[in-house]
């Protein structure tokens, strides 16, 4: 792992001049203001890339909890129990944390744009046979398959992001592009309550069908390369055809194409297991998820059935999370880099990943406490305005502790971001998607109080994450770096 920059005007150095080294072949790299690196595109070119994977990273998390409000209906029509239904969630969720494994290391070996673009068009058709669906097994099967490729917004996002932002201005861009994935959850029972109660289950996929074929045409019309090795390599091959010779990319990996690419494909399980910081705010985000989901799959048990909300208000109670996301990314975030550069000028502007993360600990304060607000009000019925209050600062809580977490992660890593992010992202995914199985039976025998307050006391124990590696980070990634 390396320190970042504080202002990352000169992390790429190299010149385009093609210059001779020991193995007798031209070097092809970026200039510091060459207008193909990504880093020096206009703002809109930019913009509009954020626009397109953002769009994706909506709908994939859009999709898994989407027919939530409609899993009764689901299960009457199938013939079918609604705990089985609840499994076509969980196949979901937790092949959407498989994907970043494969899907990552696949982008840092061939560009971003192809797999974007192969992977959401799969998506985007699997969501036909899933509204066919003449049974159960087929839901859960076709639901799975679809989780992983549809993961590839997930995955490539926040490398996308790296790609094209200085580590200086980049946490605001990617507070509104993380929004995605904890927005998608909480928007989509909104949507799905409406499309269950006035026209059918199978249109909700329909309607998936329809949003994630617009969101591919506008890929492969408008979305652009910004992955900087295979841009060099498109370009040194241009080189090659019109000038002839031999031409290298600088920091070419020479190893044959095979090796590359199981060495990459093991990068994302190597980060997780052999780096101490990843694993530990992994197991934290992955309490955060398997939480989420278990409260959003008991909304329609804990307001329909408690509070005798209809299908349309239970899809409005997941407004108060969505809620706590805008505030955040609106108030909070911003500042993420404003510390980060603060804290890299008082430190003879060299900037490190540990500078993400003191705004960590307000995720860290709020999160246990919003639980066991929600959890006590909910158990003794008191008005659901103030349980759905608790909410908003859940949401505030959760996007404050992602957006620094993966910040970090893209600090520590750069060049490999979209793989330290994948390894974080599959251990909280497959959480998030088992848990909520069990969830029910907890509350049922614990009662929501004391069920709910066994999340805010997971959370609690891993609060005091971010201070111990704002103060002990540096060294830790000293001592277990390894070579990617």
């Amino acid at each position: 792992m390396s320190d970042g920059t504080a202002n990352g005007a000169h992390e790429r150095t190299g010149l385009l001049s093609f210059t001779e080294d020991d193995d007798s072949r031209k070097i092809v790299d970026f200039t510091d203001w060459d207008d193909e690196d990504p880093r020096n595109w206009p703002k809109s070119r930019k913009f509009i890339n954020v626009g397109i994977i953002a769009l994706m990273a909506v709908i994939t998390p859009l999709a898994s909890s989407m027919f939530t409000p409609g899993i009764a209906q689901i299960a009457a029509d199938l013939k079918t129990s609604e705990e089985k239904i609840v499994g076509a969630t969980t196949g979901f969720v937790v092949f959407l944390g498989i994907g970043p494994l494969i899907l990552a290391p696949l982008s840092e070996t061939f560009g971003r744009r192809k797999l974007y673009l192969i992977c959401f068009s799969v998506f985007a058709i699997l969501q036909i046979p899933t509204a066919l669906s003449p049974n159960v097994q087929t839901l859960v099967a076709v639901r799975s398959i679809s989780g992983f490729f549809g993961s590839v917004g997930i995955a490539n996002g926040g490398g996308t992001i790296s790609d094209m932002f200085h580590p200086s201005q980049r946490s605001g861009i990617f507070g509104w592009y993380l929004l995605g994935p904890l927005l998608g959850p909480t928007l989509g029972p909104l949507f799905g309550g409406l499309i269950v109660q006035h026209l059918s289950w199978r249109w909700v996929f329909w309607f998936l069908t329809i949003i994630c074929m617009i969101n591919t045409a506008l890929g492969f019309f408008f979305l652009k390369e910004s992955y900087a090795p295979t841009i060099l390599e498109t370009r040194k091959q241009k080189y090659e055809e019109s000038e002839g010779g031999k031409f290298r990319i600088a920091n070419q990996d020479d190893r044959p194409f095979w090796t590359k690419l199981a060495s990459s494909m093991q990068r994302p399980l190597r980060i997780l297991f052999t780096q101490p910081i990843v694993i530990t705010m992994a197991i934290w985000q992955a309490i955060l998820f398997g939480t989420t989901y278990s409260l959003y799959t008991n909304f329609e048990a804990i307001y329909g059935q408690g509070y005798g909300f209809s299908t349309t208000q239970v899809g409005l109670v997941y407004l108060g999370p969505g809620l706590g996301f805008f505030i955040c990314v609106w108030f909070i975030v911003p500042h993420i880099d404003t510390i980060y550069n603060r804290l890299s000028k008082k430190n003879d502007n060299e900037g490190k990943p540990e500078y993400r993360l003191p705004l960590a600990n307000i995720g860290a304060v709020l999160i246990p406490i919003s639980l066991l607000w929600f959890a006590w009000t909910v158990e003794y019925r008191v008005h659901w305005a103030v349980t759905i209050l608790s909410t908003v600062f859940f949401g505030l809580g959760q996007i404050t502790i992602l957006n620094t977490v993966q910040n970090y992660y893209i600090d520590s890593f750069q060049k490999y971001a979209a793989s330290a992010i994948a390894a974080g992202a599959v251990f909280r995914s497959i959480v998030g998607g088992i848990v909520p199985i069990f969830a029910p039976a907890i509350f049922k025998a614990a009662g929501y109080g004391w069920g709910i307050s066994v999340f805010a006391f997971l959370s609690m124990a891993l609060s005091p994450a971010p201070l111990f590696f704002y103060t002990y980070g540096g060294r830790i990634r000293e001592r277990f770096a390894i070579e990617l």
